[in-house]
This record gives C-alpha cells, structure tokens and sequence, in this order.
C-alpha cells in the first residue's frame, strides 16, 4: 500500500519535505490572514459571559478551586473540564481582553489544519490530495463559527484531541504495541473531556482501517447452493485484533454518551419527547443532512442560530430521505474501485449522528459548528474524487484542457471560500453585528430577539432592548424570562406598575424562576416597602440559595433597617458565590465601614474598582466619570450623616467614632478615581 512505501528515493524525499513545509507556511499564512481580525473583536452576550466573562470560576484563573469546579461542575448542561481549562488559562495569561481569547481559537484551528494535513499524507502518501482537504478545512466559511467564537473552543480544541488520536493511531499500526496504543487511549479521554462530539470517532477509525490503512481488505468467496450454480459474493476479511483494540475505546465512547446525556438531561437541555415528537425531530434530522452538503457547496446565508421548523413539508423528507439512501447505495457500490467516496460519506454521516437532533439540545434545527469535524468526510471525496476524473482522460484528446480546467475551478473555489469566510468572520465583531445579520437570514426568532434585547439592555439602550423583548414575546408568548426581562426594561424607564405585572406574569408561567423574586424586591425597596421586599429577596434566595444577586440586594434592604451583621453575611456570601462580583465588594466595604473597620473596607473598596475595571464592558460602565464622583461621593455623604435620623434608616445603623476615618475613605476613592482616568 502506498501509505507505507518508504522506498522513495532521497530526492523524492527531499522535494516532497520541501512542498511539505511550503504548503503547511501557506495554510499558516492564508488562515491567519482571514482570522487575524478577530483580535479586535468582542466576546459576543450569546454564551460567552457563561463560558468565559461572568464566569467566576473562570475569571478566577488557574487556581485549585477552579480547577476542581472544573472536574465537578455541570456548568452550561456539559461536562468538559479540558474545555473549562483552556478558558482558565486563558485568563491566567491575559486577562479579560477578549482579542487574545479569539487568538487562542485561531492557534487551534491553524494546529487542526496541520495535522489534518500531516495525518492524512502519511496515511495515504497523497500529498496535494492532503492538502486540499486541509485548505477546505481551514478556509470554508461553515468553520467560521467554530472558530471565531470563543465559547466554541471545545469545538477547536476537541478536533485538535481527535487528530492526535488519529495520529496516534498511525503509528500504533505501523508497529503493534502498548506504549504506542496508550497515547492513543491518552488523547481520546482529553478528547470526551473537551467535548463529547469524540464518541464517534472509533467508528471512523475502523473506517480508516478499510481505507486507506487496508486492514479491512475486500475479499470474494465462493458459495455453494443446493440447486444453484456457485454464487460469489464479497465480504471484509475481519481481524480480530482490530476489533479488541477498538473496545476500550468504545466503552470510553459509552460512557461518555451515558454522562453527557444525564449533564444535559439534569440541566434541563433535552428537550422532552412531548415538546417535539420523535417523527419531527428525525425529519429535521433528514433535512439537515442534506442541508449541510448544501451549504457546504453554496455557504451563503449562514447564521448564528437556526430556529426549529417543527413541521416541514412532506416533498422535503421524502427529497432528502432519497438522497441519502441512494447516496449511500451508490458509495458502497463504487466501495471497491472509489473506496474514499464510501470512507469519507460515512465519516460525514456517522460523525453528525450525536448533533443531527435525534437528541434535541436547545432549540435551534442545525447549527454550522456541528460541521467542524463531518465536514472533512465530505472534503476527502472531493480531494480523491477530482484526480480520479482526471485519471479517465488519460490519453483522450482533451486531457490537457480539462487538467487546466479542473485545477482552475480548484483555484478558484478556494479563492471564493476564503473571501466568504473572510466577510462571514466580520459578523461576529460584536453581538448586535452578529445578531443583526442572523436576522436577516432567519427572519423573526425568539432565541435572536431574545439574546439581541440582552446585548441592548447591558449597553442602557432601553428601546431598543425593549423592542427585542416584545418581538421575543411574539414568537414565544410563553417565555418567563422575555418577561422578565421586558419588565427590567420597563422598571428602568420609570414605569414600575408594568414592570410588576410582567414579573408577576413570569412567575405564574414559571413559579421556580427565582429572578423575577428578585426583581420584585428591587421595585418594592424603591418604594421604601422594605417588609414587601425582603420577602421576596428571601423567596428568591429559597428557590435558588446561589443566587448572588439576591444576596447582594437582600444586603441592602437589611441595611436599611439596621442590620448590619446580617447585611455584611449576605455580602460575604454573594462574595463567595460570585467572586469577581463587584457591587458585592463594594456593598461589603460600606457594612465594614459602618463597622468601623476602615481599612478592610478600603481593601474592599479597592478589589470592586479592580473588577469594574476588568470587566468587558468597563469602558461603557466607566466612561462618564462625573457620574462615577457623584455615586462615590454619595456613598461618604451617606456615612458621615448615618447618625442622623433618616427615613428608612435605623438611628443606630452606623458606629464610627472617628470621623478622621471617613475623610481617609474620601481619600482612597479619590486614588481609585484616579485609576479610572
């Protein structure tokens, strides 16, 4: 088998190192020149803040605690501690600056290519065959999703485990043994650990067996039928051993379907066989098959978020139904003369298996990061397919015109794919960039309206925000939070009794969703009806004990009626829950400042402009400074008049007696103003 010819002569060897490393600089150079921009981009308010820039754990860095939140934690309906690390580290070397977290996809991603591009020379000594999968794989505009999105990084950072294995693999079965087969189980467990897509991949790796590694060779035999002349039929010529070294891995495979589906299932991910049919979900899944070939071949219109159909036309199933059956037919007919058309259409189909929606997770029909690993099956068939067109006119009187056209029409599909990939990357500079365009491609959808009122509302664009929430509402009259959040909306710009109404209306939709409780104890302690409240801040804290918004306002309201020990502990607890929580700080360093402990107020004080400071959005919550001298002069006015009685106040609520302490806590917040210009 060519795979394994090492008989090639030192100037073969020497010319194909040398193309080696010219095609590997291009990919480099060409993949950074389409991805290079996302170093000034955003993280995007569609799962980023729960992945990465809300993330507490996160944030924290590579510490113990979050190191084992990581391994413990069903954070985000997965379980993927690999995943959690990278992000970790991430932070532990740059910070929050969002620019170096989309860098650190794009390193990924260029690493993917290489090996795909390696991997695939040195199983099938095919060496621009390899490189065209990998320049497809770098550069279609499908992958644009994987990559530029930071909380895909499971996706990239997956893909680069399962290309280890893959290599790993090569050379277990160039040489037969344990300490090349354990790299091989090494990789595939940090694999699942990264993201669950992994579980497949034993399946392809018997499909590499067949081809191109040949050690599932197609054999004929004779069988004699009473009757009947001799009928000869073909088969796989199956050794064992190529099953029993597969066994670990599928069990890995098994149980890491078995964890991820209990993770999603206990996170309430799964969407319920009553909510969509097991008939729909397996007609979307037909018609995402199809689908995803169609945009691999025409990838315009591609889009963040594609919502369900729920009911698609009959013509539809049944188009694609037959597609696929006589695509398959006709990949296992050629199986012997073309057996990369049976190898790379089964990798595709096999590896969308987990994500083609059998299992319904979220709401969305398809999504284009699904194609980050299915679509190198199809990029094999068309990398072998073209020389074997090419192999048919050998000798005909226009070989020479079609060679030219052929590679012409190659030149020019990469062309077209990287400029597409290029402008598909633009959308994802910021939130509303992206959600504007995924608008425009979907129509009207809750999940878009929903997450496009949410990038709103963080930046005060309150008509905005509040339109998105009301589109959201048409699409999904039953949305608890839509209405909640339209009700912080509508509490913002000074209409409190609508406000209450749509939280009351989240709660009968929803009667365990603890934030509407909190946002009714913010409208009452407005109002000064602190009993009113507190009731709900502790309703809230009964439904969901973590909630450090709740603590943190709870704090507030007992303040106001002089209790100041039980303040400071729900202080310390949102604290705790929440540790870059800075309203939290801030809020502890008043409660020790009523106390009288000055300097650990002042320390308090100092981390909550430390995290405001680091925070994504900091330039927008900071730019108007007067603004900011006025609240923290608020603030010391607030201590130096606490002994005078106030309405809603307690007369005992402060016990400084040294004022010289509050004109040095004026002094510290005039530093921290400093910090901020």
């Amino acid at each position: 088998m060519d795979c394994f010819d090492w008989k090639k002569t030192r100037k073969e060897t020497f010319l194909n190192i040398r193309c080696d490393l010219l095609i590997g600089l291009f990919l480099i150079i060409v993949t950074l020149a389409v991805y290079n921009q996302t170093r000034n981009y955003e993280f995007v308010s569609y799962d980023d803040p729960e992945y990465v820039y809300k993330n507490p754990h996160i944030r924290a860095g590579l510490t113990l605690e979050s190191i084992q939140w990581a391994f413990t934690a069903a954070h985000s309906a997965n379980w993927h501690p690999v995943t959690w690390l990278s992000h970790m580290l991430d932070v532990q070397l740059y910070g929050m600056t969002p620019g170096p977290h989309h860098l650190t996809n794009v390193l990924f991603h260029i690493a993917n290519t290489l090996l795909l591009f390696l991997i695939l020379g040195r199983m099938t000594g095919k060496l621009w065959q390899s490189a065209c999968v990998a320049a497809l794989f770098a550069l279609h505009p499908l992958h644009v999703e994987s990559v530029a999105w930071v909380s895909e990084r499971k996706d990239v950072l997956c893909t680069l485990f399962w290309l280890l294995t893959m290599g790993s693999y090569i050379r277990y079965v160039e040489q037969p043994g344990l300490n090349r087969y354990l790299p091989v189980l090494l990789f595939f467990v940090l694999g699942l650990m990264a993201k669950p897509m992994l579980i497949t991949l034993p399946f392809v790796l018997l499909l590499l067996d067949y081809w191109p590694l040949n050690r599932l060779p197609v054999v004929s035999c004779q069988l004699s039928v009473e009757g009947a002349s001799d009928v000869q039929t073909s088969g796989f010529k199956l050794h064992a051993s190529v099953l029993w070294e597969k066994i670990p891995l599928f069990a890995l495979a098994a149980i890491s379907a078995i964890v991820t589906f209990l993770v999603q299932k206990s996170e309430g991910a799964v969407g319920s066989l009553d909510a969509l049919p097991l008939t729909a979900r397996i007609a979307n899944a037909l018609v995402s098959y199809v689908s995803y070939v169609g945009k691999m071949i025409w990838p315009l219109n591609l889009a963040v978020f594609y919502p369900h159909p729920e009911v698609l036309p009959a013509w539809q199933i049944a188009g694609a139904c037959l597609l696929l059956i006589s695509v398959t037919l006709l990949a296992i007919w050629q199986i012997r003369k073309r057996p990369f058309v049976a190898v790379g259409w089964l990798w595709y189909m096999g590896t969308l298996v987990p994500v083609i929606g059998l299992v319904q997770v979220g709401r969305q029909s398809m999504a284009d990061r699904y194609t980050y690993i299915p679509l190198i099956g199809l990029f094999i068939i068309i990398a072998w397919g073209i020389p074997d067109i090419l192999a048919r006119w050998r000798g005909k009187k226009y070989e020479a015109v079609l060679h030219k056209t052929m590679l012409a029409a190659t030149a020019v599909c990469l062309s077209a794919f990287t400029a597409l990939t290029w402008l598909q990357v633009r959308y994802w500079s910021d939130s509303i960039t992206l959600y504007e365009h995924s608008l425009e491609v979907t129509g009207d959808n809750y999940t878009i309206h929903y997450n496009m009122g949410n990038a709103f509302f963080s930046q005060d664009r309150f008509d905005q925000a509040g339109a998105h929430y009301l589109s959201a509402l048409r699409a999904d009259p039953e949305s608890s939070k839509a209405h909640n959040n339209l009700g912080l909306v509508l509490a913002r710009t000074g209409q409190p009794n609508k406000a209450f109404s749509l939280y009351v209306r989240a709660l009968r939709i929803d009667p365990q969703f603890s934030e509407p409780h909190d946002n009714l104890g913010n409208l009452f302690a407005s109002q000064g009806r602190l009993d009113k409240a507190i009731a709900h801040y502790l309703e809230a804290l009964r439904l969901d004990p973590e909630f450090p918004e709740a603590h943190n306002n709870l704090g507030l309201a007992l303040i106001r009626i002089g209790k100041i020990e039980e303040a400071d502990a729900h202080f310390r607890r949102a604290t705790e829950i929440k540790p870059d929580y800075a309203d939290a700080h801030r809020n502890l360093g008043r409660t020790l400042a009523l106390k009288g402990k000055l300097d650990k107020a002042v320390a308090n004080l100092h981390k909550a402009m430390k995290i405001s400071l680091e925070e994504p959005d900091s330039q927008h919550h900071l730019k108007n400074l007067s603004e900011r001298k006025k609240e923290l002069d608020a603030v010391i006015e607030y201590y130096q008049k606490a002994l005078s009685p106030q309405p809603g106040y307690a007369k005992d609520a402060l016990n400084i007696d040294n004022y010289a302490k509050v004109d040095t806590v004026r002094k510290e917040y005039d530093k921290l103003l400093l910090l901020i210009k």
